[in-house]
């Protein structure tokens, strides 16, 4: 299944044919039906999903940080015109691809598998040495010993793993973890948090797996993360 983001159902409706007619199913969202679906959809539900396009719709960039959350997909972005100025934005906002209308949808398709296969062929051996990252509550392990964290340091961890060596700027960080509406909260309170867990989880590596660029933000090695998305039936009674 491929999800398109958009507002405008004619646009939708120009791939959907052809889209099936390739044996693709194609449904359409808006930015807060697809938050929404995402955010309280269980793992099997959106292991259906193959790609994600995303189209004129209210804030992409909350849309695209949400997807990165919980799935590990191409999220291809689909300009209606040329624009230096868009397609740096959507870059920068953590896109893997960007289109000009019109395009046909063989390339869509062809541009999708060619991410997946970067992705793929980008995934070297693992370390030695370990990071495992929940996405139910739990603690990370590292090497097998768990590694208590405070709440907000494992959401932070759990984020910087789900969206696979990208980076991502402390406000994409902040709007992850506190969510965009918390006004009493200072943006800078991340920097604190990164700072404390980059210090406990280099003491238990010997090294620190977290990368800071000025300006392009956080990314963490992900040669040493393994994440477990199954949640334990003790935590689903």
């Amino acid at each position: 299944m491929i999800v398109f983001v958009e507002d405008r159902k004619l646009v939708v409706d120009t791939y959907k044919h052809r889209f099936e007619k390739a044996g693709e199913t194609i449904v359409q969202l808006t930015a807060s039906d697809l938050i929404i679906w995402v955010t309280t959809s269980d793992i099997g539900e959106l292991a259906t999903v193959e790609a994600i396009l995303v189209g004129e719709c209210a804030d992409p960039q909350k849309v695209i940080d949400t997807i990165r959350t919980r799935l590990d997909v191409p999220i291809v972005a689909m300009l209606d015109n040329r624009s230096l100025e868009q397609l740096i934005s959507f870059y920068r906002k953590g896109v893997d691809d960007v289109v000009i209308k019109p395009v046909h949808f063989e390339e869509l398709l062809v541009r999708i598998a060619a991410i997946k296969k970067r992705s793929m062929n980008a995934v070297p051996e693992k370390s030695k040495t370990q990071i495992l990252v929940y996405f139910d509550g739990r603690d990370p392990e590292l090497d097998g010993q768990q590694l208590q964290l405070p709440r907000r340091e494992r959401r932070i961890l759990e984020y910087l793993a789900s969206i696979n060596g990208r980076r991502a700027t402390k406000s994409q960080i902040f709007g992850a973890i506190y969510g965009v509406f918390d006004e009493k909260i200072e943006e800078n309170v991340v920097e604190s948090h990164i700072s404390k867990l980059r210090k406990k989880l280099s003491k238990y590596l010997g090294m620190d797996p977290i990368d800071s660029r000025r300006y392009l933000g956080y990314r963490l090695d992900p040669n040493l993360v393994a994440v477990n998305r199954n949640v334990p039936q003790a935590l689903v009674a």
